[in-house]
């Protein structure tokens, strides 16, 4: 009875506890793709300039990307459990204030906050699931449920934005985040201890703002470049960027506690990972976000009827994230890391066949074949920044895989997102810089609409084609880099664990 109790208590508090985490994972993740389907009626609302839409719908991404780094180090130093209270916190309120924000600029400004706190969540939650599972098979399984609420968030964020406004007023896509929240700061004191791992020195303040400034600077004119061209201050901004992070690298080296352990991109898997962090979130995002408008705006649909196309790809999406642990464990991280990229690749031409009258079979096909490589990419990618770092540098880890997934996010909508902007001004009608701003002008003739709608329909194609270059590009790097494991050594890996996992149970039996 003795070692039953002392093998379960600890079990169903992990569990648990995990289950506590997931709440401000799932908001975190599906507050960057929530505005997909809200921003048509935002902008009719508060009728945002483009510029002001670009960065309703970024500075989220660009806020957690530029930060997750430096809260990442802050949690692993000063308490992971105290971070992660303080984040909710401020997510809360920035979300009831983006809730009844009367402009666009404090929408944004409330957007941002919500960015610097969800910054504050991410990797101080994942690294908690390496106190939470020590043992390396279910901190595997773990971070799977993990990856695949994150993927879910990003996945279901515009069914749920587009629910939400068939039934009521666009700020209630911020305020439905309030419910997680309040019970994550009830419950998460009670199962989830604080983690101050020793021997990991202070921070450094000028790498916190290096990193913070280096990454914001040069996201910040990149998006720029990309929407406006070249011009005199986005590439002064890009210049002063890359120097602030090539500084940040330089320092990292000759500090006994560095922010990021730059050693760790030396493995080829681990940095193939990462970047496979960057891309799909880059395509997904970008992709999602122009179906949205192609759905509502090119083939006239409801939002409700938009959020209910996207569900088989959320549902795909999810499944794979869910079993990409297991089957890695059969078939090797480089399988995986292939089949991400190509099935990707190939499920972003699917929508190469939409047309102005027509496209919802070719759309639903290609966002199932690519959810299956975004599933594997969101698993992949946690699991390998975890595992490869001791307990002390979970959270740093698990901030670079962060960070790869939320600059791929914003960079995704940002570059991506004006390419598709530059082929409709150049093919459109000229009228306005968008496709909802010219459908919104007064007394426009049949043709004209036709034009503008077949222009965006254009930029969409170019989108999707850039992407699956990318992504088969990375593929077949992945292909040349990364060594075929040997048959031997995966059969020793995987009766190796289930031995571990028995002696850690007779351990923890036997302190009971």
């Amino acid at each position: 009875m003795t070692r039953q109790h002392a093998h379960t208590a600890p079990r169903l508090r992990a569990w648990l506890g995990l289950a506590v985490v997931l709440g401000p994972v799932l908001l975190v993740s599906m507050d960057g793709s929530i505005l997909f389907l809200a921003m048509p009626r935002i902008s009719q609302v508060l009728s945002p300039t483009a510029d002001q839409a670009l960065w309703i719908l970024d500075v989220y991404g660009f806020a957690v990307g530029s930060l997750l780094v430096a809260f990442g180090s802050i949690g692993d130093r000063y308490g992971r459990l105290r971070l992660l209270m303080i984040g909710a916190t401020v997510f809360g309120l920035g979300s009831a204030g983006a809730a009844f924000a009367p402009t666009p600029e404090l929408l944004i400004a409330c957007r941002a906050l919500m960015g610097v706190a969800g910054a504050t969540l991410l990797p101080s939650a994942l690294a908690v699931l390496s106190e939470l599972f020590p043992d390396s098979r279910r901190r595997a399984q773990a971070i799977g449920i993990f990856a695949a609420a994150f993927a879910t968030g990003f996945a279901i964020g515009p069914v749920v934005g587009g629910v939400l406004l068939g039934q009521f007023w666009w700020g209630s896509v911020f305020l439905v985040n309030l419910p997680v929240i309040i019970g994550f700061l009830v419950f998460a004191p009670v199962l989830l201890r604080e983690v101050r791992p020793g021997g990991t020195g202070r921070v450094d303040p000028l790498s916190v703002l290096a990193s913070a400034g280096g990454l914001l600077l040069t996201i910040y004119a990149i998006k720029h470049l990309a929407a406006d061209g070249f011009s005199a201050l986005p590439i002064t901004t890009l210049i002063i960027g890359i120097a602030v992070l090539a500084y940040f690298v330089v320092r990292q080296r000759h500090l006994d506690n560095p922010l990021i352990d730059f050693s760790l991109f030396h493995d080829r898997v681990f940095t193939i990972a990462v970047i496979t962090g960057l891309l799909p979130l880059a395509a997904w995002s970008a992709a999602a976000f122009l179906s949205a408008t192609y759905l509502q705006s090119v083939l006239n649909l409801s939002v409700l009827h938009a959020a209910l196309l996207a569900l088989p790809g959320a549902a795909a999406l999810t499944i794979s994230c869910i079993v990409t642990p297991a089957v890695v464990e059969r078939v090797g991280k480089r399988t995986a890391l292939l089949v991400c990229h190509f099935s990707i690749a190939g499920g972003l031409l699917l929508l190469l066949p939409t047309t102005v009258t027509g496209g919802i079979g070719w759309y639903i096909a290609s966002t199932v074949i690519a959810g299956l490589g975004y599933g594997i990419s969101f698993a992949v990618v946690a699991d390998t920044a975890v595992g490869a770092v001791p307990a002390e540098r979970a959270g740093s880890a698990g901030a670079i895989a962060e960070t790869s997934n939320e600059i791929g996010n914003a960079l995704g909508i940002a570059v991506l997102g004006s390419l598709a902007a530059l082929f409709f001004r150049l093919q459109g009608p000229d009228l306005a810089p968008t496709l909802d701003e010219t459908l919104q002008l007064p007394s426009l003739l049949p043709s004209v609409i036709q034009d503008a709608k077949s222009a965006f329909v254009t930029g969409l194609h170019v989108v999707v084609v850039a992407a699956s270059l990318l992504h088969a590009a990375l593929g077949t790097v992945a292909l040349r880099w990364l060594p075929k494991p040997a048959p031997q050594e995966q059969t020793t890996e995987v009766q190796e664990q289930p031995a571990q996992e028995r002696r850690e149970e007779q351990a923890v039996a036997g302190r009971g």
